[in-house]
This record gives structure tokens, C-alpha cells and sequence, in this order.
């Protein structure tokens, strides 16, 4: 009886564990640098806002709507490589010949999405679980048949215009946030008053008021929650007996419900 032959090269356990390591890093590479150019870009766009050029400022906050899309993405896809290598024995097991239903969505959601990204490692480890589980279920992955691949990922894989009211809310936050002028702000806020708010120049200042705000598309350029977004925010109750609040107060009152709809309105919900 002769020798068991070795796992042909797409079932290599060394290549695979170190394509999904690479895309891990690579993935947290791209969304620090998108994250910092976005952060640019606002400020570019509060800029044109400033010189009373709308229509180039309507047009260009499409792109940082695309990059702040295509950072979310990133963010699943390294939540998936990393479930990925935490159970890479299961995927790497001859015995399991078809998908683990704990693993279903991190793997078909990987081979949807890895056209839709700049990694060629996902697109290695694409190639790698479609070998181990099948061509039929690459194709039902890729066409997200069984509705495996969560709404948040088709979303986010989705190559439409935003809609008017997204770019709207957009440049509504920047200019809140930099202190520009903006036609559609009145629509929002009614009549803004910037006289209590911090200079947007000052870091250490936005560090602290973005200290609860790391889950939008604030020219901080912060993190985004990968949850969907809370509804309370918009909902809650007033108390019984209301103390007065201050204008600067109320102001980000708005602010804040204004970001709960942008989040939803982001995410397809």
C-alpha cells in the first residue's frame, strides 16, 4: 500500500493559512489609508462649500460615499478571514466535504465579495474554498442563490449612484462639522448657528467631541460599529419634568438623529 499522496496545491493548509493572514493585514492596510484620504477629501469638500461651489462639491462627495461603502466592506471581509483562520482545521478537514453551517456565511460571503475588492489574496482564498467545496456552491455563492450572503455585504458589493438624499445627508455632516455653508442644511437644522461650535482644525478638540462617534462618516475619519444602526436614537422618549437645553446642545440633539438616518440610509435599511 503505498505512501497517501499529498493535498493537491489549493488544499496546501500553508498556502491557504497565509493568504488569509495577508488579506487580513492588507485589508486593515486599505482602510487606514481610504480612511485617511476620505478624511482629505471632507475637508477638500468643505472647501468648495466655503467658495459657494455646490454643484462640484454634489459631485465629488459621491467618491468619499464609495470609499466610506467600500471601508465597511473591508471591515466584514476581514471579520470573515479572520473566522476563517480561527476554524481553518475545519475547512482543511478530507472528511468535511461540504460547507460547516457555523463557516456558510463567512465563505460564500469571501467568494461573493472578493471581485468587488483590490486583494488578490481574497481572491486566492476565493479559488481555494471553491476548489475544496465545489463549482456548484461557487456558483450559488456567487450568485447568492440560498441567500447566504447577508444584505449588508450585497449592499456594500453594489455599484449604484447613491441616492440624492445620502449625497444630501453627506454634505449636510460636512458642512455641520467644518462650519461651511450649505444650502441643504436648512432643510435639517433649519437656521444654523455656529457660534458655539469648536474649530474643526483643532484634532484634539474633534478627538474628544468624536470620542461617542466612531461609528459614521465624521471628517474624523474614525471606525465604523459593523452592527446596524440604533433606532432608539431617534425614538427616545422625552423625560416628564425637561430641563432647558442649551442651543449648542439641541443642535447636536439634530446632529445625532441626522446620523442615525444617514447610517441607515448607508446600509440599504
Amino acid at each position: 500500500m503505498g505512501s497517501p499522496k499529498p493535498p493537491p496545491p489549493h488544499l496546501n493548509p500553508v498556502r491557504l493559512k497565509t493568504a488569509i493572514k495577508m488579506a487580513i493585514s492588507k485589508s486593515k492596510f486599505l482602510q487606514e489609508k481610504k480612511a485617511a484620504l476620505t478624511k482629505q477629501q471632507r475637508r477638500q469638500l468643505a472647501d468648495l462649500l466655503n467658495q459657494g461651489k455646490e454643484s462640484s462639491a454634489t459631485i465629488r462627495v459621491e467618491n468619499i460615499i464609495r470609499d466610506d461603502i467600500y471601508i465597511e466592506l473591508l471591515e466584514f471581509i476581514e471579520l470573515y478571514c479572520e473566522l476563517l483562520l480561527a476554524r481553518i482545521s475545519i475547512i482543511l478537514d478530507p472528511a468535511r466535504t461540504t460547507c460547516d453551517s457555523g463557516l456558510i456565511e463567512a465563505v460564500q460571503s469571501v467568494i461573493y465579495a472578493a471581485p468587488q475588492t483590490e486583494l488578490k489574496e481574497l481572491t486566492s482564498i476565493r479559488d481555494i474554498l471553491i476548489h475544496k467545496y465545489g463549482i456548484e456552491f461557487g456558483k450559488i455563492a456567487i450568485e447568492n442563490s440560498e441567500n447566504h450572503v447577508p444584505e449588508k455585504i450585497v449592499k456594500r458589493c453594489q455599484i449604484d449612484p447613491p441616492s440624492q438624499e445620502l449625497v444630501n445627508l453627506y454634505l449636510c455632516e460636512i458642512a455641520k462639522a467644518y462650519e461651511a455653508p450649505y444650502s441643504g442644511l436648512k432643510e435639517y437644522f433649519g437656521e444654523v448657528d455656529f457660534d458655539e461650535k469648536v474649530d474643526p482644525n483643532d484634532e484634539k478638540a474633534n478627538d474628544e467631541n468624536n470620542d461617542n462617534d466612531d461609528d459614521d462618516d465624521s471628517p474624523s475619519g474614525g471606525q465604523k460599529v459593523l452592527a446596524d444602526p440604533i433606532a432608539e436614537t431617534t425614538d427616545e422618549a422625552p423625560a416628564a419634568t425637561a430641563k432647558p437645553v442649551s442651543k449648542a446642545k439641541a443642535q447636536q440633539d439634530e446632529f445625532d438623529s441626522l446620523r442615525a438616518r444617514f447610517a441607515a440610509l448607508k446600509s440599504g435599511k
